[in-house]
């Protein structure tokens, strides 16, 4: 018996658990579970559950629908938002097909063979993740969203109900063992950032999909909403998941080298170099609703074009400059992805993009010299920034069509399923009359 599998059971067994959630994702990212007893647990650790993946976006097809939940005995944590109910815990699973072997639509497989494909260069992947929502006064979609404040950049105020939120949230992050490096108030009225401790790409994501629900589930308790879609509000900023992202080699980063008058090694300059390249290819699965291009547009600090610079907020990518002496801190920040993603699939496609650079030997193009951002106009920037991203999820799914490192990353089922999807959502988009039309055009045409 493994330790951790034992510790799971013992821990049951002393903490008088009730039930156990099992937490799964579909191809979109949205969270799945069903709960057993303590008495399944070990049978459950041992073979995995069966249930029904055709009722399931993106798994199985009708005539091969059963699939096997497998929980990941290194996921467990109690769930510390039921204090005086029935103790209830969590483990993430891995989706597997009957015979054992891993389930082709299954995100988590999707990232650990990424990683492994990275673990054969010698490389283990960190990421740390800078997580944006909204506090809304409710979801009610038939008036527009009414955020919690009033605030903006690192606002303090005197006690409110969102700061309240926010910390209580972080405080039960913390009580299932995710460190959160801080919080803060972000730009827009309503809008907060998380900013996660970084681990490794696999941790990363599990940790995601539960800070996600612990932010709505404690919101939903106190009344409120707090919303993760891209741009819900015009004429602010949007919310992104700025993802900063290194390479070890053991215990060394693989993106230092103290011979460079940046401290960039050459793995780190061709990873970049390979992020840029693939960019347009991935930017289907890094912003995958037709809302997240409401937030790539000028003004607001998201990036419009394919770029890399230092201290530049439109940037595709940024290499943060480091404190004196911090090398192993040495990393990049990816900025076109959004806090709606599939984490499982954003993480592998941007690993994957990075390892083509590594493989391939791609050279890093010149910085972008632009000092920021511009308010107006198209929002392009000169030197690199030349080749924009997707401006539409039509253009950005076109891309992916015609990607063989996406096709290769994903696999063929969730490719194929992720781009039927993508383009069933795009049609109904265009098919539907806004509001911005009625306004504009009914009383004048």
């Amino acid at each position: 018996m493994s330790s951790q599998r034992e510790y799971v059971l013992r821990t049951v067994e002393e903490r008088g658990i009730r039930f156990v959630q099992l937490w799964f994702t579909d191809v979109l990212g949205t969270p799945k579970t069903f709960s057993i007893t303590p008495a399944e647990l070990e049978n459950a650790l041992d073979e995995g559950m069966t249930f029904d993946g055709s009722a399931i976006d993106g798994f199985s097809r009708v005539q091969e629908s059963d699939v096997l939940a497998c929980p990941d005995p290194e996921t467990f944590q109690l769930l510390p938002w039921h204090p005086g109910e029935l103790p209830v815990a969590r483990v993430v699973c891995d989706i597997s097909n009957l015979d054992g072997s891993p389930f082709e639509g299954c995100p988590r497989h999707v990232l650990r063979r990424t990683l492994d494909r990275a673990r054969r260069h010698g490389f283990t992947f960190f990421v740390a993740p800078e997580i944006e929502y909204f506090y809304f006064a409710d979801a009610d979609p038939t008036h527009p969203p009414r955020p919690l404040d009033a605030g903006t950049y690192f606002e303090l105020t005197a006690a409110d109900m969102a700061r309240e939120l926010l910390e209580r949230s972080v405080l039960t992050l913390e009580d299932m063992g995710i460190p959160v490096e801080h919080a803060q108030h972000e730009d827009a009225p309503g809008q907060h950032e998380i900013d996660l401790r970084y681990t490794d790409a696999l941790t990363m994501a599990d940790t995601v999909m539960g800070v996600r629900l612990v932010v709505k589930e404690i919101a939903q308790r106190g009344g409120v909403h707090a919303s993760f879609m891209p741009k819900p509000v015009a004429g602010v900023q949007g919310s992104g998941m700025h993802t900063h992202l290194s390479l070890f080699n053991g215990e060394t980063n693989a993106f230092y080298d103290d011979a460079d008058p940046q401290g960039l090694s050459q793995t780190a300059r061709s990873f970049v170099a390979g992020l840029l390249r693939h960019a347009p290819e991935i930017t289907a699965v890094t912003n995958q609703w037709v809302n997240s291009y409401k937030r790539l547009v000028a003004g607001y600090e998201a990036p419009l074009n394919v770029s890399w610079a230092h201290n530049n907020p439109s940037a595709l990518v940024r290499v943060p400059l480091l404190k004196r002496g911090k090398t192993d801190a040495t990393r990049v920040e990816y900025r076109a992805t959004d806090s709606a993603c599939n984490p499982y699939l954003a993480f592998a496609v941007i690993l994957a993009a990075g390892l083509k650079g590594i493989e391939q030997g791609y050279e890093l193009p010149s910085e972008a010299s632009s000092p920021g951002f511009y308010p107006g106009g198209s929002g392009r920037l000169p030197s690199t920034g030349d080749r924009p991203l997707p401006g539409s999820l039509d253009e950005a799914v076109t891309e992916m069509e015609h990607s063989e490192l996406m096709a290769d990353t994903l696999g063929s089922h969730v490719f194929e399923w992720f781009i039927r999807n993508k383009r069933a959502e795009w049609t109904a988009y265009k098919a539907h009359i806004s509001q911005f039309e009625l306004d504009r055009y009914l009383p004048l045409l």
